[in-house]
């Protein structure tokens, strides 16, 4: 079996994690902390990188700090995975659904100015794929005076005009889980450039502890901390990431180049971005059905995934609204075989099979 994707584990990461391991520095105190931080601040060009334990209270960790809390809303697209949409209900507030353009399958900009209330108190565009949302989301939130907290959980290493993903944002959060481009296994980060709320969240995320005086709990806190272990080995990934990224990019372009003459529709790539081509995703012509396609797709030793289901057709976000690009794009979408160690002669054959069965359903 092919799998989706299997983390590239080739570099210093055993050799990283023995040395945490032999110095007794397994917890959430350690060097390999502060220099997964510093690599992340560097990469994306942000002055404050803040590890935590995973993406999803890197999400929440960024709205508490920001107060988002009862009574406000925060539009985000139903088209996500489900974190995104999560995060927002933990802190209390409303998650307002918004649908996606088709020309990128992300956050509609005119969907965000059309949903924006008294309530709004943030907006959250959704790097999804291997796409990267319109700056334009950016621009209507700040004319309004509402904080952006970019989800760019699936995107580290991409740019927009040279500019890296999320580093625009009020808050961006990351995800380091094992099918990531960079993975600590389980993991997560907050980045900003604001001093003061990148204080805030380094002190949420440890208790609310006074980063002066210890066990000095001035504020309510959380322990999302990421152990000085996970550290150690995204140290070890952040040392590799423009290898990791060079090939990604190369396996994108082949799966581009073979599937061509199909009838599939890739996420479709904006002028100015180099995208991080996290996981290979595409529409099945109109009228193929996805499930049978992966069924055929699995039989033969290839495995699949498909997109993220609308979180406004799920049971406890159910909106009494439709977003029907959103709800085409989720029908239709599906994610093939897609980590570095993919040889060339794997993505042709993934193609040649692709090819066959879509042949075979149309």
């Amino acid at each position: 079996m092919i799998p989706v994707y299997v983390p590239d584990l080739s570099g210093n990461e055993r050799r990283y994690v023995a040395d945490a391991v032999e110095t007794t520095w397994i917890s959430s105190i350690g060097p390999y902390v502060d220099k997964f931080e510093s690599a992340l601040a560097e990469t994306i060009g942000v002055k404050h990188a803040i590890a935590v334990s995973n993406g999803t209270v890197a999400l929440h960790l960024a709205l508490h700090c920001l107060d988002v809390g009862p009574g406000d809303e925060v539009i985000v697209p139903t088209f996500t995975y489900i974190a995104s949409v999560n995060a927002i209900k933990q802190t209390g507030a409303t998650p307002v659904l918004a649908d996606v353009r088709r020309e990128d399958w992300l956050l509609n900009p005119q969907e965000v100015e059309r949903r924006i209330t008294l309530r709004t108190k943030a907006v959250m565009p959704v790097h999804l794929y291997s796409g990267l949302c319109d700056p334009e989301i950016e621009q209507i939130a700040r004319t309004k005076g509402i904080p952006v907290v970019a989800d760019c959980a699936e995107v580290l290493g991409s740019t927009m005009n040279g500019a890296h993903v999320g580093a625009s944002a009020d808050v961006a959060t990351f995800s380091f889980f094992g099918n990531k481009t960079v993975t600590t296994g389980e993991g997560g980060a907050v980045t900003t450039n604001d001093d003061e709320l990148g204080a805030r969240m380094r002190k949420v995320k440890g208790q609310g502890q006074s980063l002066k005086k210890r066990y000095w709990h001035d504020e309510l806190g959380f322990n999302y901390r990421m152990t000085n272990i996970c550290a150690a080995i995204g140290t070890a990934q952040m040392e590799r990431l423009n290898d990791i990224l060079a090939r990604k990019r190369e396996i994108a372009r082949l799966y581009r180049n073979c599937l061509s003459q199909v009838g599939v529709e890739f996420q479709p790539a904006k002028e100015g971005v180099e995208t991080s081509e996290w996981l290979v995703t595409f529409l099945l012509p109109e009228g193929v059905e996805r499930d049978s396609v992966m069924a055929e797709l699995s039989k033969r030793g290839i495995d699949s995934r498909p997109v993220f289901y609308c979180a406004h057709q799920l049971r406890m976000y159910h909106a009494g609204h439709f977003c029907p690009v959103a709800e085409e794009i989720s029908r239709r979408g599906v994610s093939v075989p897609s980590y570095p160690a993919l040889s060339d002669e794997q993505v042709r054959h993934v193609c040649d099979v692709l090819v066959d069965v879509i042949g075979a359903a149309a």
